[in-house]
């Protein structure tokens, strides 16, 4: 058969069908818009793909059913066809959430296997592979999860019965530009090299949404866990991370990018313990942990100055830095002062930061340290068990 390609818009758009009443609301009163993950956009090209390889034509839009239920709708960006292979690609749209895969185009080729052979995937261009245990996927495969390799099969197993057809093929995706995408994910640390992971559990991308750094950080304790990492270290950016590395020597795996999501990290190691846990991040944040909170996020809670200023107090501080510190503006300016009058605020917070983690943890054998972190990279603060 002679090679055929058909190309689209490159900026082809998503037709939805989801009900947008529950999103959250933007400053401008309209509800944020949310997207489809990687993994619906690929089951969305794989079946596109394989309808061509066995009826002919490709459905433009084509349907799919998410696992709970919705029907959403995607124009195909691309069409193209070979002897024994058919490929489709779809843009993906991310919503309103600032993913960093929203916009990109993911291409899935379906190609024809001798019958008894089932369903293959295979990482094409900027798709990574998994190199390390501790993934639900072994080593060695492409990085595809569970649930799109699931939703993938499923529709190739409705059209080869509709057809008559046998259904063994190969699904081979690609992700532009994937593998300088994944620079900017946690993929590297979780040992997913060469490109971005084809994910998603409901298909639903929703805006602003922490499920998917959750979900990181979750797949990389069980990571640092299948290598026998017994440290591991939650810290809340680059600074206190490189601070805290320093500090322990640990390795790249024991680092995880906690960010805002200290309770991502302290819940999941409750039941996934390690020998040792330490937390680091900047006086703002660790503040906020001292205080009780597990999202450490401006939206969901801010610095306390008043318990700042019986923190000072129960410090034996001067009655002016007190004071001061019920007026402050930031965590900052009450760290500065507090260094000048030669107060170890630092070490006050962390060591109630600490009993923040020790209570969350509850009876978990987990030895846990704390480490405060100022922007210049210099410790100023620590407490351990």
């Amino acid at each position: 058969m002679k090679r055929q390609t058909r190309a689209r818009l490159a900026r082809a758009p998503l037709l939805y069908s989801a009900d947008m009443t529950e999103l959250p609301i933007k400053n401008d009163g309209r509800p944020l818009r949310r997207g489809w993950t990687t993994g619906a956009c690929a089951t969305a090209a794989t079946k596109a793909a394989y309808q061509a390889l066995v009826a002919g034509a490709f459905p433009d839009p084509v349907e799919i059913v998410l696992p709970k239920g919705e029907r959403p709708r995607f124009a195909l960006a691309r069409e193209d066809r070979g002897e024994d292979w058919c490929e489709a690609a779809i843009v993906k749209d991310a919503g309103d959430d600032p993913d960093v895969t929203h916009g990109a185009l993911v291409s899935v080729r379906v190609t024809a296997l001798p019958a008894g052979s089932g369903i293959r995937f295979k990482a094409g261009k900027g798709v990574g592979e998994v190199t390390l245990p501790g993934l639900p996927i072994g080593v060695g495969e492409p990085a595809i999860n569970p649930v799109p390799r699931r939703m993938m099969r499923q529709v190739v197993a409705e059209i080869a019965t509709e057809a008559g057809a046998g259904g063994d093929v190969e699904i081979e995706i690609s992700i532009a530009d994937g593998a300088a995408l994944a620079l900017k994910t946690a993929n590297p640390r979780l040992g997913i090299m060469g490109g971005l992971s084809v994910l998603g559990t409901t298909g639903i991308v929703r805006p602003f949404s922490c499920a998917a750094w959750i979900a990181s950080i979750h797949r990389g304790v069980d990571v640092a866990r299948a290598a026998s990492a017994r440290h591991l270290a939650g810290c809340t950016g680059s600074t206190s991370q490189d601070a805290v590395r320093a500090l322990y020597g640990l390795p790249e795996i024991a680092m995880l990018d906690m960010g805002d999501f200290a309770g991502g990290v302290i819940k999941y190691l409750r039941q996934h313990p390690v020998d040792r846990l330490t937390i680091g991040g900047g006086p703002g944040k660790m503040v906020k942990l001292a205080q009780g909170l597990l999202d450490l996020h401006s939206r969901r809670g801010s610095v306390d100055f008043d318990w700042l200023a019986r923190v000072l107090e129960e410090a034996g501080a001067p009655g002016g830095l007190v004071a001061s510190t019920r007026a402050a503006n930031t965590a900052k300016q009450v760290f500065d002062t507090a260094a000048r009058e030669g107060v170890p605020l630092g070490c006050e917070v962390a060591a109630r930061a600490l009993q923040t983690v020790r209570a969350t943890l509850r009876e978990a054998p987990v030895l846990v340290d704390v480490v405060v972190v100022d922007r210049d990279g210099v410790i100023i603060g620590r407490a351990d068990e």
